[in-house]
């Protein structure tokens, strides 16, 4: 509600109330008046409300019109905004299509090099290979064909020939033991190439076919007789190895024995452990198991066995100093004294008493002389340990 409203409104309301005071005042006088009047405040009051209505659509309408044309401004800078956004996607679109593009023909071409390389690599490695190969069905052929001319002799020296052939079969199976599964299968793969060849049977008649077969048949012949050479090279090799490795065990268990140790301490798959004489001194323990194994037995039994039989000595040395009291009589009779024995005299607690000093000095040298011995016992088995 704007102010001219509120004004307004005021104005009515005081009119209506000095119109309601007269009234009370006057009710009588101002009826006449007020059926006159009644008519033209209700005109008057209609025009008012209409021309204030009038306004408010006037000022309604204006606003529309603002808001309209701010959300006109507002709309166009959003579409300005969309418009502009969706350029720079299709800007960074086609950037990253053209590095995307970019990143693929860099890979190709270094897909495309390496396997040039690769393919360089095994093309020479291939050709060193059949040269390789060709090399050793030479050397092998002239072998073959020098053992045929040899004949005899060549039987006769193969006796003495067979161990370096055995040994040079070791450092063959050693050397084709470090190469990986590929290169074998690559070899392979290389040496059946050259010697399986196409067979050409275009244009051929029988007798031609016969003399193929022919020729198949002997290279078979041929291949199944270096099959059954190169077995026996293989177990020839197993023997060689094994005979090897039992030579081997046989000098380490000597080698055991002369340093005093198990046989079989160095035969294992870790050296054996030092063993010291004690942890206080460096110096390696060179007594055998037996020395070892005396140390232990008894143990702590026969120490307390030996400080028991010292207490016992000094004790019965001590005891023995003692002087002999005479024993009392119980009833008139000698203690001890048995049925049919004669009444000992009174005088003979006086002889013993006399002698006991005598028989005392027995056990003390018997004590002197068993000191001896263990301290001369002690002494050799500390001489034995040094």
């Amino acid at each position: 509600m704007s102010d001219e409203e509120y004004y307004d409104e005021e104005e009515v309301e005081e009119e209506e109330e000095e119109y309601e005071e007269e009234e009370k005042t006057n009710p009588d006088e101002r009826k006449s008046a007020r059926s006159a009047m009644s008519e033209g405040d209700g005109n008057f009051l209609k025009a008012r409300q209409e021309a204030k209505k009038g306004e408010l659509d006037e000022q309604l309408r204006e606003y529309i019109n603002e808001w309209r044309k701010q959300r006109s401004k507002e709309e166009e800078e959003l579409k300005r905004l969309k418009e502009k956004q969706s350029k720079r996607k299709e800007i960074r679109a086609e950037q990253e299509k053209k590095l995307a593009q970019q990143k693929k023909e860099e890979e190709e071409r270094i897909r495309k090099g390496e396997s040039e390389k690769k393919a360089k690599e095994a093309e020479e490695k291939r050709k060193r290979l059949e040269e390789a190969e060709k090399k050793r069905q030479m050397m092998m052929q002239a072998q073959k064909d020098k053992q045929n001319a040899g004949g005899g002799g060549a039987s006769a020296g193969s006796g003495g020939k067979r161990t370096d052939g055995g040994m040079g079969n070791v450092a063959d199976a050693r050397r084709e033991m470090t190469k990986t599964k590929e290169q074998l299968e690559e070899e392979k793969k290389i040496s059946l190439s050259i010697r399986i060849k196409p067979l050409e049977l275009d244009g051929l008649y029988s007798d031609d076919l016969k003399v193929k077969a022919g020729d198949l048949w002997e290279t078979i012949m041929r291949l199944e007789t270096e099959k059954y050479d190169l077995q026996e090279r293989q177990k020839r090799q197993d023997y060689d190895l094994k005979e090897l490795k039992e030579r081997q065990k046989q000098q380490l268990r000597q080698k055991a024995m002369k340093k005093g140790l198990d046989p079989e301490a160095l035969t294992g798959k870790y050296p054996p452990k030092i063993r010291m004489y004690s942890k206080y001194e460096r110096r390696t323990d060179t007594r055998t198991y037996e020395d070892r194994k005396k140390l232990y037995e008894g143990g702590w039994e026969i120490l307390y066995c030996e400080v028991l039989e010292k207490d016992w000595k000094e004790k019965f040395e001590d005891f023995s100093k003692h002087a002999k009291a005479k024993l009392p009589k119980w009833f008139g009779e000698r203690p001890g004294k048995k049925s049919g024995e004669p009444d000992s005299p009174e005088d003979e607690d006086e002889v013993v008493a006399e002698v006991a000093p005598v028989v005392d000095e027995e056990p003390d040298e018997e004590d002197d002389e068993e000191e001896e011995e263990e301290e001369e016992e002690e002494e050799e088995e500390e001489e034995e340990e040094e």
